[in-house]
């Protein structure tokens, strides 16, 4: 069924005072909080934890779209996270694919909220909010990487301080009909003509599915040998394959963290809790198959033609319910999409023409029938459509299509996905 998504939209977007911000930022620390008795002991104390606002005066900070209340710590780097920031880390596999916290939130040169993370600099976008592209990015770190390791590689090939690079050819350009552009469409990669670099083999397996094209961006380099591993360079940072043939991001950031100005000094846990994700589940999953500390990026798949939901953690399958999705003509619409509103509760309403298509959401239309469902629960909007994943209390019949679109889940299982999947968690729908 349709949701109220855009009566919505223009009361979060326009949620702006300090007070709102730091709800939605999840600011439940104090400003001036005092060390814990064990930093407090410590040779040199700890800072505690702070959220300056001022800091971000000309900064666009996320707005209230129903993101984690919690503000968390991370013992092992000694650094909080919240809010949006903690959401997005959350719904891409967190320390198993970005790494542990290495600084606070802080405003960057290019004036974007953000974070930085061992193997990536997140930051926030607030012009992709309302579409269907996840609005965290990479800060773009990988070339500054690159040029440091070429040491100003100049075009001929040689280095800015003389001598040359034999590798100098995964360093450059390729022509989109060059033998490697095609060895790589062969084997199932892609030729990116922007960066004029090639993604194959176990690199573009892992770019297509951590969804790299939204968060690494486009390569930078072909795979190249360097510290004793293969390593590709791309626009939000570097993965490596390993000696046993697995992939991972570079700890980047880390290594680059001084260079980027970036303040990585720790701060004390200021009464937070430690990170957990059980921490932040709403009930107990109604269905447990996997084990719910599986590494990998939370992703949630709606198979249409079976009117099954799956939702996995990396390669992991956490649980499966049916539901019951959009009737004709009013078909749940196909594609990849994000949670990226989420509220517990809320009126969804929108009008019909006469063949029982919705001509309106939240608004009333002339010519049409009005609908309104009250109280509908545990609501996470996924599309453009407003489109939600969501409860339904009104009937029983899942596994078969019920809705005006929207995604049926019983009561206990939208309970638990509420808590389970963050913003930012990706929404596979097909038949």
């Amino acid at each position: 069924m349709f949701g109220e998504g855009r009566r919505h939209r223009g009361v979060a977007v326009a949620t702006r005072s300090l007070i709102a911000i730091g709800l939605a930022l999840g600011l439940f620390v104090t400003a001036t909080g005092l060390p814990t008795p064990a930093a407090a002991a410590a040779r040199t104390p700890l800072k505690p934890v702070t959220f300056d606002l001022e800091a971000f005066a000309n900064v666009e900070l996320p707005g209230d779209l129903g993101q984690s209340e919690l503000a968390v710590y991370v013992p092992e780097t000694k650094h909080s996270i919240r809010g949006y920031m903690l959401d997005y880390w959350r719904a891409n596999g967190a320390a198993s694919v970005y790494g542990y916290p290495i600084s606070e939130p802080f405003a960057s040169e290019d004036g974007r909220y953000s974070q930085a993370f061992e193997n990536g600099v997140f930051q926030f976008y607030p012009e992709l909010v309302w579409t269907d592209l996840p609005s965290i990015k990479l800060m773009p770190i990988g070339w500054p990487a690159m040029k440091s390791r070429l040491d100003d590689m100049r075009p001929d090939g040689r280095r800015g301080g003389g001598g040359g690079d034999r590798r100098y050819a995964q360093w450059s350009w390729i022509p989109p009909d060059s033998q490697a552009a095609a060895r790589a469409e062969a084997e199932g990669g892609i030729y990116v003509a922007e960066t004029g670099h090639t993604i194959r083999g176990p690199f573009y397996d892992w770019y297509a599915s951590h969804e790299g094209y939204a968060y690494l961006g486009n390569p930078l380099s072909q795979p190249v040998a360097e510290r004793g591993v293969v390593v590709q360079y791309f626009e939000g940072g570097m993965l490596m394959r390993l000696s046993d043939g697995s992939v991972r991001l570079a700890p980047l950031a880390r290594e680059m963290a001084d260079e980027l100005g970036i303040d990585t000094e720790p701060v004390a846990r200021t009464g937070l809790p430690t990170y957990d994700e059980l921490l932040f589940w709403t009930m107990d999953n109604p269905n447990p198959i996997g084990d719910p500390y599986a590494p990998g990026r939370k992703w949630i798949e709606v198979n249409v033609s079976q009117q099954m939901l799956y939702a996995y953690q990396g390669d992991t399958l956490i649980t499966q319910t049916l539901v019951s999705t959009g009737i004709a003509p009013n078909t749940t619409e196909l594609g990849v999409f994000h949670v990226r509103y989420k509220v517990p509760v809320t009126d969804m309403q929108g009008t019909t023409g006469p063949n029982g298509e919705v001509i309106a959401v939240g608004t009333e239309a002339t010519g049409g029938e009005r609908y309104i469902v009250e109280d509908v629960p545990d609501v996470m909007y996924i599309n453009a459509d407003a489109e939600a994943l969501h409860g339904a209390y009104w009937h029983n019949n899942f596994g078969t299509p019920m809705s005006h679109g929207c995604i049926n889940l019983p009561l206990n299982m939208a309970r638990f996905l509420y808590g389970w999947a963050p913003l930012g968690t990706m929404v596979w729908v097909h038949e």
